[in-house]
C-alpha cells in the first residue's frame, strides 16, 4: 500500500500500521481498511472525514492512553436462532 493509494496513519488514532480487510469486486474502486491499534475501520471511498487524521472530528479523535483505558469493547452479540 502506498501512501498514493491509502492513507499512512489512522484517521482516529493516528497508528502506523493499516491493514487492508477487503478489496471491491471491481478492481481499484475502494479498500476496506482497519487500524492495527484501535481497530477503525473504513472505505476508501469515504469523505475525508472519515479517512483522513486531518479532516477526522477532535471529539473522536483518540490516543494511546484513550485506548489502554477503555473500560471494555462492547461484544457481539450471539445470533438469534431461526425458529
Amino acid at each position: 500500500m502506498t501512501e498514493t493509494d491509502h492513507p499512512t496513519i489512522c484517521p482516529r488514532c493516528a497508528f502506523e500500521t493499516i491493514g487492508r480487510l477487503a478489496t471491491s469486486p471491481v478492481p481499484g474502486v475502494w479498500d476496506v481498511l482497519q487500524c492495527g491499534r484501535c481497530l477503525y475501520t473504513w472505505r476508501t471511498i469515504e469523505p475525508a472525514r472519515r479517512t483522513r487524521r486531518d479532516a477526522y472530528p477532535e471529539q473522536f479523535k483518540m490516543t494511546v492512553a484513550d485506548i489502554e483505558n477503555a473500560i471494555e469493547v462492547p461484544a457481539v452479540p450471539p445470533l438469534r436462532s431461526a425458529g
